[in-house]
């Protein structure tokens, strides 16, 4: 049984915080303590002549390592600690530990405030040492308000160049510093404009949109950028729509699309599911930049792309999927569906589009071969070009 206790104290970033009786008590009353550098400043001058003061760096172990050694801490957090912040953390690393949370307002309320917005319908995400997901996630699904916690690198220009990277210029862009201190800045601006300024930190930024952008369901294939002279080179939209009908999508974390060329069937299926990790494996080099000039074009940003032979990548490399399309062989087909089924997940699904009954019955020998079975199969044309056999395996 674990005998440890966390009092987690949420604090803005006012050098004068002023704290009710019961938390003045506690503070008063321990003398273990722990926060950013950032935090100690603010409370130093509060704290116990003799306390003991734990930084909370990187890497996060040597922490956790030096926590190991007391039965009471208190810890001081930016805002509300169960909002993105440490409390998660203490949580999910000692969850025997009795864990009391005090917290204050976080940054993007205090930012809502100054700006007399209503902010329940907005959507908070995070790239505070965090990857670009939350915020692209958000922008694909044309959320209208959006709050974002930044930090030094992840700054309001980074965000505003890679939100007009991906076409997303139909929002604007509210900023505020050094909220609760007498010298707080709150400023609103254009995407173009934030690109050019500097900011003081710590920030955190509001979007609101100002017109929604058009978003498809189904992307005639007309309107990707091709491999040069060969336009039919693409999965069309109708057989697009049914593969990734059959790929079950819905409750799917990874997908790989193997042999992407266009990158049609990824941009299909992120602008469909945005928070499915797509990888798409591609040969070609010119492909390149293809799925670059396609994932902008359509607002699709977060697709990884790699560029070389699929049955040569160290797959382990990768996420393990639980979807895989097959867009591309390469004449390898029953060793491409083999080496597939070595990393895909239990219960996962596979889908390929045959043109050839050749093609048709090798993947069927492949599946089998592996010990699965093809359980789905549907036959298209599209207008004159050739039928196209789609088949589900899982």
């Amino acid at each position: 049984m674990c005998n440890k206790k966390f009092t987690v104290i949420g604090i803005s970033d006012c050098h004068e915080q002023f704290f009710p009786p019961r938390i003045s008590g506690i503070i008063k009353n321990c003398g273990v303590f722990s926060g950013g550098k950032r935090h100690h400043e603010i409370v130093a001058h509060l704290l116990p002549p003799d306390a003991v003061w734990i930084d909370v760096t990187v890497p996060l172990e040597s922490v956790f390592e030096r926590y190991a050694a007391y039965s009471r801490i208190v810890v001081f957090a930016s805002g509300d600690p169960l909002f993105f912040g440490y409390a998660v953390t203490l949580g999910r690393e000692f969850p025997d530990a009795e864990i009391e949370v005090f917290p204050s307002f976080n940054s993007l309320q205090l930012l809502a405030h100054r700006m007399l917005l209503p902010y329940s319908g907005m959507v908070n995400v995070s790239v505070t040492g965090r990857p670009w997901k939350g915020l692209d996630v958000a922008l694909i699904k044309g959320c209208g308000q959006i709050g974002v916690l930044t930090d030094r690198r992840k700054s309001p220009k980074e965000i505003a160049g890679r939100m007009l990277d991906f076409g997303y210029s139909n929002y604007t862009m509210t900023v505020g510093e050094c909220l609760g201190n007498a010298d707080e800045r709150v400023v609103t601006m254009t995407l173009d404009e934030a690109l050019r300024a500097d900011f003081r930190f710590p920030n955190c930024v509001i979007l609101q949109m100002t017109r929604p952008r058009e978003h498809f369901f189904g992307i005639p294939e007309n309107l990707f950028n091709h491999l040069e002279g060969r336009a039919n080179m693409i999965t069309k939209m109708p057989v697009r729509l049914l593969s990734l009908s059959l790929l079950g999508l819905y409750d799917k974390s990874v997908m790989w699309d193997v042999g992407f060329c266009t990158g049609s069937v990824s941009i299909e299926a992120k602008l469909q599911f945005p928070a499915l990790d797509i990888v798409a494996f591609e040969r070609r080099e010119e492909s390149r930049k293809l799925l670059e000039e396609n994932c902008r074009k359509f607002g699709v940003p977060g697709i990884d792309g790699v560029i070389a032979d699929f049955m040569e990548c160290d797959l382990s490399f990768y996420p393990a999927p639980d979807a895989v399309f097959i867009g591309g062989h390469g004449g390898r087909l029953e060793e491409m569906v083999e080496r597939i089924f070595g990393s895909l997940k239990a219960g996962g699904v596979v889908v390929f589009n045959s043109v050839s009954a050749e093609s048709c019955d090798s993947f069927k020998y492949a599946v089998g071969a592996c010990g699965h079975k093809v359980v789905e199969t549907h036959l298209l044309q599209i207008d004159s070009h050739n039928p196209i056999m789609v088949m589900k395996a899982i």
